[in-house]
This record gives structure tokens, C-alpha cells and sequence, in this order.
């Protein structure tokens, strides 16, 4: 069915120009304007039944009106609703993405992080999207001040496979004395395995050869963090 063939009952072309998604953008400011609305300038018009923000609407509780849960949709997921084709699908995940980056943007100017709080806050718009396990490190200088982030194993849901040679080879590469080793638990639960307790402390006496200091390990989800630092168990 053509996007571009709206019923002029629905059309936002008939609105008043106040209602209407990008003049009130243009007049007023993005921030006034709603969820829907936004998304509706994303995906530029609506189906032959209904209007841009009616289906924006609709997308929106897809992800039970939440932007995080939305974040989650794969590009299926949204073409699950009539109208939304691949290319809208595309657009809106695009936009969603950027929004996630320039959120973990405005902490990518070599933060300092020296406590357990600071690290959670940063990690969580990192890890707490995937639906898989995934094993990180942060890699700082002898001030707390990171100087590399990287992603260094993805696994399946329950876990996933680390090396302590290739965390201590990056962590000489990137000139880091402190490391914080973190992962995320899809579950939502935030309990440390024993896996978990194990990989640490074999990351830790391996550490101990190279003057590297394991600072902590973090883990996060949607819930929140875990430290194993505030928790005696480093």
C-alpha cells in the first residue's frame, strides 16, 4: 500500500498549522513537541488509513510507550505495523540510535572514574540495550582517567567467553594501570555467577604480573549496576 496516498481525513496536510508535527517544530522548538510527534516528522507521512502521528502512536506502544523498550525493536518489530515499511523502520531505528549515542557521547571526553557510582552511570546506556552478554573493560591511566573503552567478547544469553591475555595485551596497548572489568546480564539480574566470581579473579592474578590494577568489576542492566569492589569481593 502507498504511504503517499493519504485520506484527507487524516492527512496532517488538513490539521491547523499549530497541530501540524514540523511547523510546530519550526514555530515552537523540538522540545515541545511529543514522542509521536517526533517520530511522525521521522517518518515523513502517513498510510492510507491514517495519519503520521497515528501510526507514530502506534510504534510508540510497540515499545509500551517507552523510548528505552523502543530501542529494542528490531527493524521486524516495527514493520509489524501496517504502513511502516523497511525504509520508515530503517529511520526510526536510526534515530534512536544516534539519540543512544549522543547520550553516551557526552561522556566520551575521557571521564574520570574513580568510583563504583560513576562507572554505573557510564556503563548503562553502553551495555544495558544488548540481549546478549557481552564483556567489556575500561581501560584507565593512574588518575582514573579512562583512556579506552572497548567491547572485548559477545556471547549468548547466559554468558560469554573471556581471555585475560587479550584484556592485559590491550590494556599495555591503551598504557593503562587500572582496569574495571564489567558485563551486562540481559535477565536483569544483577547477582554475580560463579562463573563471574572466577573469571574476575583469574583476570586479577594475571593483572597482578603486569602492575595492573583491577579497580572493580561492574556488572549492569536495566535494574541498575553490581560492583564487586562495594561488595568485598575484589
Amino acid at each position: 500500500m502507498m504511504d503517499n496516498f493519504n485520506n484527507p481525513s487524516t492527512s496532517i496536510k488538513n490539521w491547523a498549522i499549530d497541530d501540524r508535527p514540523r511547523e510546530k517544530m519550526v514555530l515552537n522548538g523540538a522540545n515541545t513537541l511529543s514522542n509521536s510527534e517526533l517520530i511522525a516528522i521521522l517518518i515523513n507521512n502517513g498510510s492510507k488509513e491514517k495519519s503520521a502521528v497515528e501510526l507514530a502512536k502506534e510504534i510508540l506502544q510497540l515499545g509500551s510507550n517507552n523510548l528505552v523498550e523502543l530501542g529494542k525493536l528490531s527493524l521486524k518489530d516495527l514493520q509489524k505495523i501496517k504502513g511502516i515499511g523497511q525504509a520508515k523502520a530503517i529511520t526510526i531505528a536510526a534515530a534512536l540510535e544516534l539519540g543512544n549515542r549522543r547520550q553516551v557521547a557526552s561522556t566520551l571526553d575521557k571521564p574520570v572514574l574513580n568510583s563504583s557510582k560513576k562507572i554505573g552511570n557510564y556503563l548503562q546506556p553502553l551495555l544495558k540495550d544488548y540481549k546478549f552478554e557481552v564483556f567489556a573493560v575500561l581501560f584507565l591511566n593512574q588518575a582514573c582517567k579512562l583512556n579506552h573503552f572497548e567491547i572485548i567478547s559477545k556471547g549468548g544469553i547466559t554468558g560469554t567467553v573471556v581471555d585475560p591475555r587479550i584484556i592485559l595485551k590491550k590494556a599495555l596497548e591503551h598504557d593503562a594501570t587500572r582496569i574495571v572489568l564489567c558485563h551486562n546480564h540481559p535477565s536483569g539480574n544483577l547477582n554475580p555467577s560463579r562463573a563471574d566470581e572466577a573469571v574476575t579473579l583469574k583476570i586479577k592474578q594475571a593483572a597482578t604480573y603486569f602492575d595492573i590494577q583491577i579497580m572493580d568489576h561492574i556488572i549492569v542492566s536495566e535494574e541498575g549496576y553490581f560492583s564487586f569492589s562495594d561488595e568485598g569481593l575484589l
